[in-house]
């Protein structure tokens, strides 16, 4: 056995062999605590067995200590407050860029310069997605470059949000995370690409000894300063004069770190910016005229100079810095962490949230809303009723009693919130038309808000969205629901043009990566400790983790060169967003080989399937045929089988250009009721989905496309095909659906913008169908119920789609669907 980290061949170094690191990154991933791995080696031969070149946890944290490189070490720092000592963990903020910035896995994807991205060549149009392509990064780039020539910008993108570890003991965790905008978008919203980066662990302490509640209040404030102050001291340096940095190829350029956003919860935009609760942090509107909104007006900044004058009143004037600080409507801190860092505008740097501005606030604010005017009992009967779909969820005990509703939950909602407005009756027989309006309105700017790739006029028209609501919001003051709107979240909504044009689009800055990142850092990292002085145990435990995280990264690599950078990034990267389409997937064998014609009339609702055969045979071997000489000609076809392999479902498949992982995006069920293994009845489901009709249908909008529902996926036995069809040079679709449709789209309807469809019939009553190839199949749509003014109690969501007629187009069952169709 050779001594540890030796032999250049040796790939695992320095553990001794592939099974001596993996079980060593199992113990530390994912085995049990310390003290059980431990026992686990004093077993009797389970070392020598094993060929384990440690025999404790101890001597493997050795190992990982003195062995592996990883990311700068956590310091402790003591901060005094208020005859309180608070221990605050934190990392040098230098290193860890540097750390990001000469990383290999981001090294052919880095971003060193910011670019005008145009929809065309007359340039009129800016287009805008990563940080690179926003007017931030451009301008501040001019300001760096007349002082500094040669500078290369470093975008720092800071988080910072409280997070609870345990229900009982109150123990709570206040992470401050650091990225850099140089990475693209795409790669820093994987948590498992390592793009983010803990900087440190900021106090917890509530100061409950203080009884003076504003006293409280300015010590907290001034001690979140303080703690960040020590993270950011060295980038006032570095970011005015430059730092040099290299990248994991070798290149030396001299970097400046600015602050540049600011992720965070509207409770952290406030401490931030010294303002005071219930004001924008961005703007100078007043908290009464929170709720207006003109979008020919433009949102101005904030003051930052009388902000920091005021400020610095406390060197000249200390016996009157509170008033000074009240009347320029800022909190009285003594030295803000943001107030000497160059090139930076901390109001400015307020960036949109997805996750708590949009779900959490305006969209949250908006169902409670919509219950109250429509009543609970209606609307939790229209959420039972609502059909199955692969993107929708079913809240089958409704949603008006529903507590501590994540924001997930608030995006499955939003989802089917327009079906449960529409046909609804208002109290006092009021028009539920500016209801419609305003659910629509904001239903649009929340989609609109989320666009991966967004240009001059599509700002515009979520703009016109925004509007839009605050022209009919008056319905909620006349219903009783609401007296004023001034919400600072749904004030900040006027901002978001604005800032996308700035930092790229909101999918650059959204909180819902670093809510993930509580877990890996903050949740897992306490679970790992004895719950005594746990911040300090924490560090190092994150500290071995991110070395094992590295070091399986470099094995993989030294092992297949699979992660080795292409020769040209541009191969295999593309604009961000441009890409709508997805793979479409049926397993290699059927989820039944063989079901009668008779069962899929009977169980499978597919009562006109033999017809529907001998009319797809008929015109794959005369196209040419009138409607008159078709129907003549079905009769004629022979069918010499009775038999076909049947699919129950179809995925649309979507591979991630980064990490290569393939997922479903989508699915179309086409399955009989059938009996689960207690036993238990389980309703037959059959999707409605999206068909291009003649295979002529665009890339977006429904010109060319049509509704059906899918009742059979099948194929045909091979052995019979050349029976079937005369000319021996076509080609038999593979596979082949059974589809009832639904009317073709008319124009929108008013107030909801939704298109109206219905199921088609002959004029004898019987649902028009036909067969298809299953890759006219675009993707599946959800359809709303025409519930009428109450939801019908015979209705269910297994069988609404029979008893029901007439339904509206849902387009906003994803992100996807809604760029199709809107």
């Amino acid at each position: 056995m050779q001594a540890l980290g030796t032999g250049l061949d040796n790939p695992y170094g320095p553990f001794i062999s592939q099974r001596d690191w993996e079980v060593a990154r199992w113990a530390k991933c994912q085995g049990p605590s310390s003290t059980a791995f431990t026992d686990l080696m004093k077993i009797d031969g389970v070392v020598e067995a094993l060929g384990l070149s440690y025999k404790s946890s101890e001597e493997l944290n050795r190992v990982i200590d003195m062995g592996l490189p990883g990311r700068p070490r956590f310091e402790r720092h003591e901060i005094m407050v208020s005859d309180e000592v608070c221990d605050v963990y934190i990392r040098d903020v230098l290193a860890c860029i540097q750390a990001l910035f000469g990383d290999p896995a981001f090294s052919p994807y880095l971003i060193v310069a910011p670019e005008r991205h145009f929809t065309s060549e007359e340039r009129t149009t800016r287009v805008y997605h990563d940080m690179h392509t926003g007017r931030w990064w451009w301008s501040t780039q001019e300001a760096v470059e007349l002082d500094k020539p040669g500078a290369t910008i470093i975008p720092l993108i800071v988080s910072t949000d409280k997070t609870q570890l345990t229900l009982f003991r109150n123990k709570s965790a206040y992470p401050v995370y650091l990225t850099i905008g140089n990475i693209p978008k795409e790669i820093r919203w994987k948590p498992s690409s390592r793009a983010y980066v803990l900087l440190g662990y900021l106090p917890t302490t509530r100061l409950q000894h203080v009884t003076n509640v504003s006293a409280r209040r300015r010590l907290l404030a001034n001690l979140y300063h303080a703690c960040m102050g020590r993270i950011f001291s060295s980038i006032q340096t570095a970011g005015a004069d430059g730092t040099f940095m290299t990248s994991s190829r070798g290149i030396v350029y001299r970097a400046h770190p600015l602050l540049a956003c600011i992720m965070s919860d509207y409770p952290e935009h406030v401490l931030t910016t010294c303002v005071y609760s219930g004001e924008c942090p961005t703007c100078p509107v007043g908290r009464d005229m929170l709720g207006e909104y003109n979008a020919e007006d433009g949102p101005a900044l904030r003051d930052l100079a009388a902000a920091i004058e005021a400020l610095d009143s406390f060197h000249d004037d200390p016996a009157n810095f509170l008033r000074v600080c009240k009347d320029a409507r800022i909190r009285p801190v003594y030295q803000p962490y943001w107030l000497d860092l160059p090139y930076s505008h901390i109001n400015r740097s307020i960036t949109p949230d997805v996750l708590h501005q949009l779900y959490q606030g305006i969209m949250k604010h908006l169902i409670n809303w919509v219950v109250q005017a429509c009543g609970a009992t209606e609307v939790d009967a229209r959420c039972r009723r609502m059909p199955p779909n692969h993107n929708i969820r079913l809240f089958m005990k409704g949603i008006s009693s529903l507590s501590r509703v994540s924001g997930e939950e608030h995006d499955y909602m939003c989802r089917i919130l327009l079906g449960l407005v529409i046909d609804t009756q208002l109290p006092d027989g009021l028009s539920n038309a500016r209801l419609l309006a305003c659910v629509r309105a904001l239903l649009d700017f929340l989609y609109l808000a989320q666009y991966p790739i967004h240009t001059d006029a599509t700002l515009a028209v979520m703009d016109d969205a925004l509007q839009r609501f605050h022209d009919s919001k008056d319905i909620f003051c006349v219903l009783g629901i609401r007296e004023s709107f001034n919400i600072p979240k749904l004030h900040w909504a006027c901002h978001y043009s604005t800032v996308i044009q700035l930092y790229g689009t909101t999918d650059n800055v959204n909180t819902q990566y670093t809510e993930r990142l509580h877990i890996d850092f903050a949740k897992d990292a306490y679970a790992a400790t004895n719950h005594k002085d746990e911040f300090s145990q924490m560090a190092i435990w994150l500290e071995r983790r991110e070395k094992l995280l590295r070091h399986a990264y470099h094995v993989k690599w030294r092992l297949d060169w699979s992660l080795a950078p292409p020769s040209s990034p541009t191969d295999i990267w593309q604009p961000p967003g441009l890409n709508l389409d997805c793979v479409l997937h049926l397993s290699k064998h059927p989820t039944v080989y063989g079901v009668s014609f008779e069962d899929l009339t009977a169980r499978y609702g597919a009562s006109l399937f033999r017809t529907a055969l001998a009319r797809f045979v008929a015109l794959a071997n005369d196209p040419r045929l009138t409607a008159a000489q078709l129907e003549r000609r079905i009769w004629t076809v022979q069918i010499p089988f009775r038999k076909v392999a049947v699919w129950h479902q179809l995925k649309f498949l979507r591979t991630d250009p980064f990490t290569k992982i393939t997922s479903t995006m989508d699915s179309v069920h086409a399955r009989p009721e059938s009996r689960d293994g207690r036993g238990r009845l389980v309703p037959g489901r059959f999707d409605v989905a999206l068909i291009n009709e003649d295979g002529n249908g665009d890339v977006t909008g429904i010109e060319g496309y049509r509704a059906a529902r899918i009742r059979v996926i099948f194929s045909l036995p091979h052995n019979i095909r050349h029976i079937l069809f005369e000319d021996p040079t076509y080609q038999v679709p593979q596979h082949l659906a059974y589809v009832e449709w639904y009317t073709r789209f008319d124009e929108p309807m008013p107030h909801h913008y939704l298109h109206k469809v219905s199921v088609e019939r002959d004029a004898e009553g019987y649902c028009i169908c036909s067969i298809v190839p299953v890759d006219r199949i675009r993707r599946s749509i959800h359809l709303f119920p025409r519930f009428g003014v109450h939801a019908p109690p015979e209705w269910t969501s297994s069988n609404v789609l029979d008893l029901c007629d007439t339904f509206f187009v849902n387009v906003f069952t994803d992100r996807h669907l809604y760029r199709i169709l809107y």
